[in-house]
């Protein structure tokens, strides 16, 4: 008895801390549903500081918020373009809308904030480039992409070349997109590249290579922490499956 008493209170006293520091309501409804978990779920993630310098926190904080509140980051950037119409709330628009997928929100968010900008912006120029790949415009895609002045070699740089190289596999200009998907793949920090890569020569029925490819995926993925294979957990799945797929068809 003295339990349940003991949760109800403690339930009531974070309700009332989501409404009073007027934090987002979904909230009350893991406090009351999943009772002192939830609770301890809202102190953590929500009540200590995001600035702490436990990054773990901070990863884990981003990701349960994302969760809870898919469509956060989607309202605050309709809000900010709601007080002003400008190029830059525009393209955080569609950033936001880019992230949940919905590619031809995005792409009429960053069509208006290149409009409405003085010109030159290249990076919002990329940006538009990779939703019209998700929309299925690869032609269009790597017109625009084309049209990008070159950047010195690093990270963007290789970002750039990903993005170029499915482009040329989805045009079918296999031979181009093999090369750069190699060259590519041996310097960009993560395995998105790899994985990519790989459905690449899966699709071409190269699957010698592709098991390659995912091995080495699946040996670099061992000697990273939780936190990290958490965040990309969908890919790491897929890369699992395809790699023991490939693995009972060579056996």
């Amino acid at each position: 008895m003295i339990w349940l008493v003991t949760s109800i209170c403690i339930q009531i006293i974070c309700a009332v801390h989501v409404i009073r520091t007027g934090r987002n309501q979904i909230w009350m409804l893991f406090i009351f549903l999943f009772s002192l978990l939830g609770c301890f779920a809202y102190l953590m993630l929500e009540v200590m500081p995001a600035y702490w310098g436990n990054r773990h926190l901070r990863t884990a904080r981003a990701q349960v918020a994302g969760k809870v509140d898919p469509e956060r980051d989607v309202r605050r950037a309709q809000r900010d373009l709601e007080l002003a119409d400008t190029a830059a709330n525009h393209i955080a628009l569609g950033d936001a809308q880019a992230a949940r997928g919905r590619y031809a929100e995005a792409e009429a968010a960053y069509r208006k904030g290149l409009a409405l900008g003085p010109g030159n912006d290249w990076g919002t120029q990329v940006k538009l480039a990779q939703v019209l790949f998700e929309r299925g415009s690869s032609r269009e895609a790597l017109t625009l992409l084309d049209g990008v002045p070159e950047v010195s070699r690093g990270s963007e740089w290789d970002r750039r070349g990903l993005l170029r190289a499915r482009l040329l596999a989805d045009l079918g200009r296999d031979a181009e997109a093999r090369a750069l998907f190699e060259d590519v793949m041996s310097r960009i920090a993560g395995e998105e590249a790899r994985c990519h890569y790989a459905a690449f020569l899966i699709e071409r029925d190269d699957r010698v290579r592709a098991r390659q490819v995912l091995e080495e995926v699946e040996q670099r993925a061992r000697r990273l922490d939780r936190t990290q294979r958490v965040a990309q957990a969908d890919m790491y799945r897929w890369a699992g499956e395809k790699l023991a797929e490939l693995r009972r068809a060579s056996a």
